[in-house]
């Protein structure tokens, strides 16, 4: 059986209906609307209702209610990503660009449209722009960067530790990796929680979409400029000098790229590892508490992966992927969250998958997240300081008071309260006592790695570790596995 693309749903403002309207969970032919109520408070349920009616592939509508298609099954999203014949990330083949249904204006515009950054870009130009992009992130000593997040988060945890309580989402989570990365960036300490609303502002899709687009471009744009003439040590001046030889305007795309990318992502993971750690009714496979925060970490990323949707690709031409007849222009997003609960590769849902790395948490294929490892290392970073200042740590909320917000893309939860013993802060406890913390990188020569390569940089897939079993695993899951060690 095939389906043809979902048609646009147009009522209420941008095509959308009033919020509280019983059409705002579905829209026309049942396409599932990603955003809303619905997605934020159940986005699990959510894919696996549109796998069991649908498949491997659905019918979906985006914020506006446009058309897409969303990639659930593993295999499936493997196919899309590792194709890039048939399905290019260049916006321009969108087929309601080219009939001018969606204009720079949209609130998905600044996420979907091309733009001059390795992320919308195909072939010769994608590879340029993606390795300037890797290898001035290689640049970053590693035992730097988690020294750089232990001093920040100390420096968080100082603002709240003698209160003995403490919303771990707005006073830690947001602003730890905003704070780490304006000083990766070369941006000025001071614009950091600007810059992070902007970001979050782009990715949930709302009016203020387009405005935080272009605030977040001055501000870089501006940036680029100050680092041409007084260049640092600094993912910025790295760019502007890397042998590719970026534009001005290809160096202020791929900060704005990392920045809200990097962002969004590492500050979900810290909140999501963070809760399960917090409240018990969220811990299942991490043992009651036993498990390490590396491990939790890698175990949060199969369970609730911090960028749940991403932009897929545009189909190039007619095609049939998991049973549907996909057209020419149409949109695919892939279903990051949905793949890693597929049946077809994991055991049964939540089932622990101690030491395999094969998630797609960070996708696959040419546009895998070459950022990965610092996104890992702030998050372990931010939860050990946590647990070893505040022992103790419990939940003030229980958990069906937790409330989140959801856009397309991701799930946010919008506040994790807790209480502890109050404490000193670290600069009067004389372990923890010192100066200011060296500085987090050194200078390789172009293309030698400061630290340990990020998983997937040359490869489609992050690799399953070394040994790295899945408990009992079911005959389809020793075959994907199998496949994925032999590549």
């Amino acid at each position: 059986m095939t389906a043809t693309s979902p048609d646009p749903y147009r009522t209420g403002p941008h095509g959308a209906p009033p919020p509280g309207c019983p059409a705002h969970r579905e829209g026309p032919g049942g396409a599932q609307r990603l955003y809303g109520r619905a997605a934020a408070a159940d986005p699990a349920a959510l894919y696996e209702g549109l796998r069991a009616r649908h498949g491997a592939v659905a019918p979906v509508l985006l914020e506006g209610d446009v058309p897409a298609w969303l990639v659930l099954g593993y295999d499936e999203i493997l196919h899309v990503t590792r194709s890039p014949r048939r399905f290019s990330r260049d916006g321009r083949n969108w087929s309601r660009w080219i009939e001018g249904r969606i204009g720079p204006d949209a609130p998905i515009a600044p996420v979907l449209l091309w733009g001059p950054d390795c992320a919308h870009q195909d072939g010769a130009a994608h590879q340029r722009l993606r390795g300037a992009v890797h290898e001035s992130l290689r640049r970053f000593d590693r035992r730097g960067l988690r020294r750089l997040a232990q001093h920040n988060a100390h420096g968080l945890i100082d603002r709240f530790a003698a209160d003995g309580r403490a919303d771990l989402v707005a006073q830690y989570a947001r602003q730890l990796p905003v704070l780490t990365l304006t000083q990766l960036l070369g941006l000025p300490e001071p614009e950091g929680p600007r810059l992070a609303e902007a970001s979050r502002q782009l990715l949930l899709g709302t009016e203020r979409a387009v405005t935080s687009d272009r605030y977040l471009k001055r501000a870089l744009c501006g940036l680029v400029e100050r680092k041409h003439a007084a260049p640092g040590h600094d993912l910025a001046s790295w760019l502007i000098a890397h042998p590719a030889g970026l534009s001005e305007e290809e160096v202020g795309h791929h900060l704005r790229l990392v920045l809200v990318a990097a962002n969004e992502a590492t500050t979900n993971l810290i909140v999501n590892t963070l809760r399960v750690f917090v409240h018990p009714a969220f811990r299942g496979p991490l043992l009651g508490g036993r498990m390490t925060p590396h491990a939790a970490v890698e175990q949060v990323l199969w369970d609730e992966p911090p960028i749940a949707v991403c932009p897929g690709g545009f189909a190039l031409q007619d095609v049939e992927l998991g049973g549907r007849h996909i057209r020419r222009g149409d949109l695919l997003l892939l279903g990051l969250a949905a793949a890693n609960a597929d049946p077809e590769i994991r055991p049964a849902p939540g089932a622990p998958m101690h030491g395999n790395r094969s998630h797609l948490a960070f996708t696959s294929g040419p546009h895998e997240c070459p950022g990965q490892e610092i996104g890992r290392a702030i998050c372990v970073t931010a939860v050990e300081v946590l647990l070893a200042r505040l022992p103790g740590l419990r939940p003030a909320a229980g958990p069906e008071e937790l409330t989140w917000s959801a856009s397309t893309w991701s799930r946010h939860l919008d506040a994790l309260p807790v209480a502890f013993t109050p404490r000193r802060p670290a600069a009067a406890e004389p372990e923890r006592a010192g100066g200011p913390p060296p500085r987090p990188v050194r200078q390789p020569a172009w293309g030698q790695a400061a630290g340990p390569a990020a998983p997937g940089a040359g490869s489609a897939a992050g690799p399953v570790a070394a040994g790295g079993r899945v408990g009992r695993r079911a005959p389809a899951v020793r075959a994907v596995l199998a496949r994925l060690r032999g590549r």
